[in-house]
């Protein structure tokens, strides 16, 4: 066993992953994995750099995790940093900030990279479940970006696009620095179509409709098998590998459309740091489902976070 620290640092959330990896074995055993909303992406699509306060945001973090890190006594650490720091201008000041607290450099990875590792954290328990066919398409939507890939044992072709949560909602949605709430028909749209060409870009690149087991990664969509789910407070052992169908995806990604912030807020398995962006993320999966006649998405709470870890080991 090698006793491994993984850190993913997307848009909207970074997380960390301890865990004892066992290559021979194909065992990981998590020992510690937390996440914390600090909204890096924050104005990065209209300004194109990483905004102060979202970087101060990012390494009061980055110092929480260090100390949990050394707790456990990691041997290995790799700390992946995705959208918002590839799409910033400053991203040097971000590189330099995590080194100083965790003693490694951050590596920004291209959205392929991303899409591959997400793959491996998403499907490695799956292989060889009978009730899910392959070839999978593994979807990670994140705040700034959306992954896609489809593979069975191996990748067969990966595509990552500028479709996130939070880069749909602060492109569309925010008007005078307040989200608009709820969105009208013409805020809707101007999502939709956003959406619908990057399914297009994805498509020359990945064979979306080949696939035969749709699985879903990241807060948006664990978030929304938390509400299908109605539990009364975020459950992951709950939410790992459940299946909602299509036509609850749908039904609650119009009611999340026509909600306002505090219906929102009020449901009880919702992050606070998800509320203003989670209708966005909501309409990426029902748009993924509706593309590729997708009967239920398989929800995994393990995704790019594990393929790092794996990486690492």
């Amino acid at each position: 066993m090698t006793r491994v620290a993984a850190v993913d640092c997307g848009t909207n959330s970074i997380r960390l992953l301890v865990a004892d990896a066992d290559p021979a074995t194909g065992e990981l055993v998590e020992l510690d994995r937390r996440m914390t909303i600090v909204r890096l992406g924050q104005g990065v699509d209209r300004t194109g750099r990483l905004a102060p306060e979202a970087l101060e945001r990012t390494f009061a973090a980055c110092r929480e995790y260090a100390a949990v890190i050394k707790e456990h006594g990691a041997e290995r650490i790799r700390f992946v940093a995705t959208s918002a720091s590839r799409d910033a201008e400053n991203r040097d000041e971000f590189v330099r900030g995590v080194l100083d607290i965790l003693g490694v450099e951050p590596e920004v990875i291209s959205g392929d990279r991303e899409a591959a590792f997400s793959f491996t954290g998403a499907t490695k328990e799956l292989k060889g479940r009978a009730d899910l066919a392959k070839p999978y398409l593994v979807v990670d939507i994140g705040g700034g970006s959306t992954e896609f890939v489809v593979g069975d044992d191996e990748v067969r072709g990966a595509r990552s696009v500028d479709i996130g949560c939070v880069r749909l909602t602060e492109r569309h949605l925010v008007r005078d620095g307040v989200v608009v709430d709820p969105p009208g028909p013409e805020q809707i749209a101007a999502i939709r179509a956003d959406i619908e060409a990057a399914l297009d870009l994805a498509e020359r690149s990945v064979p979306l409709r080949e696939a035969h087991t749709l699985v879903g990664l990241a807060g948006s969509v664990t978030t929304l098998s938390a509400i299908a789910q109605d539990l009364p407070a975020y459950d992951s052992a709950a939410i790992h590998h459940s299946r909602i169908p299509y036509d609850r995806v749908r039904a609650i990604t119009e009611w999340l459309l026509r909600s306002t912030h505090a219906e929102r807020e009020a449901v009880p398995s919702m992050h606070p740091g998800r509320v203003d962006v989670i209708a966005a993320g909501a309409l990426v999966l029902l748009s993924i489902m509706d593309r590729i006649g997708a009967a239920e998405v398989v929800v995994s709470e393990h995704d790019i976070l594990d393929g790092i870890a794996w990486s690492v080991a």
